[in-house]
């Protein structure tokens, strides 16, 4: 596994908590958006679309720190925009650490180099460097040649000056599954701590709409990468999403587990879609019309959606909901080759219970 023990802890007793206290609906990842701009303009990303009189906004640090006490989350995400743009970043880190939260600063590493000397190393910190790929495949994804090298040097930086790295990758339609698999190597190759990954999400705003993938083509895809795994590869992910992204489970979407606050409030529902904003974290839970979104919903724009922001927080929940899924996690974590000699890189063998029915596991009703 590619998350530290102590932050395993930490979110195993915070989600037994919230579910001792009886809570059906709790946030375990607080995405934070402090700004809007950045500094590549990524095809596949509705977030830069803005005017730019929206784009020059920031959260002050008060609002940031207002809002994560007011959430309560144990996990703080800061995506964007590109938060190293933020004039008052380090702040902002400095003091979600004082609180002990685990942070994912998200971030294309263009600068991560240049402000690598405002913060300090600590088990809260992790930059989660956006990495798309292999060379190529990455400096296509963001429109800009170079950025991939550029990112890896700020990646090194970071890793010998002891700082947490994680990264983020996004796919879409066309990936290459041998390319991918072959980029897993090189991140731990360079020394990672793990990698994320998520099916991009058809943005309604995002300039490129031709290759987002649909659900079925998620699978396919995800199966063809995650099956035969190296034992190298590391996931900073809950193993019951990853087997949910290969088809393997299958899960009702809980957008209130990573709620979004970003310029203008909390967004309704969750960080893809913007139905509205919500003055509290209270109202949001409250107001939020819930039974109308994810795939079980019949909404249009949730249709194809499979991304974390919507299904890792029920993949979690699983795990700590019931006998057989914390077993399943358990077997999840220890055993996952996930070999199947009909993919990329497999060979005849016994695959056992990963290669069995599709699980369904609904998420707490709203």
């Amino acid at each position: 596994m590619g998350v530290p023990v102590s932050q395993m802890w930490t979110v195993a007793s915070y989600v037994i908590s919230q579910r001792l206290k009886g809570r059906k609906q709790y946030p375990l990842v607080l995405m934070l958006e402090p700004l809007f701009r950045c500094n590549l303009a990524c095809a596949g990303c509705g977030k830069i679309q803005y005017p730019a009189h929206v784009l020059k906004k920031n959260l002050s640090p008060e609002e940031c720190f207002r809002a994560v006490d007011e959430c309560g989350a144990p996990v703080v995400s800061i995506p964007g925009g590109e938060p190293l743009m933020h004039p008052q970043i380090a702040e902002i880190v400095a003091g979600l650490v004082a609180r002990k939260k685990y942070i994912y600063l998200c971030t294309n590493a263009l600068l991560l180099s240049q402000r690598l000397d405002e913060f300090t190393p600590s088990k809260y910190l992790s930059f989660s460097v956006h990495m798309d790929g292999q060379r190529e495949h990455h400096d296509f994804a963001v429109c800009r040649e170079g950025t991939y090298e550029t990112a890896v040097e700020g990646i090194r930086k970071a890793l010998e000056r002891g700082f947490r790295v994680t990264t983020n990758t996004t796919l879409f339609e066309g990936a290459d599954p041998q390319s991918v698999r072959q980029f897993f190597d090189d991140m731990m190759d360079l020394g990672v701590e793990g990698m994320m990954l998520s099916p991009g999400y058809t943005y309604d705003k995002a300039p490129d709409q031709e290759h987002f993938l649909s659900r079925k083509k998620t699978r396919q895809l995800f199966r063809q990468i995650l099956s035969n795994r190296a034992e190298k590869w590391r996931f900073n992910m809950s193993p019951l999403f990853l087997e949910y992204l290969m088809g393997k489970r299958e899960y009702k979407c809980t957008p209130w587990g990573m709620p979004t606050y970003n310029i203008f409030g909390w967004q309704k529902p969750c960080y893809l879609l913007q139905d509205g904003y919500a003055d509290t974290f209270d109202e949001l839970l409250r107001e939020t019309e819930w039974e109308r979104y994810g795939t079980h919903s019949g909404n249009p724009k949730c249709a194809n959606c499979m991304v974390h922001s919507g299904y890792e927080a029920s993949a979690v929940n699983d795990t700590f909901g019931s006998v057989r899924g914390f077993l399943a996690t358990v077997r999840a974590t220890l055993s996952h080759e996930y070999k199947d000699p009909d993919v990329m890189g497999g060979a005849p063998s016994n695959a056992g219970s990963h290669s069995g029915q599709l699980v369904q596991i609904a998420a707490p009703k709203a």
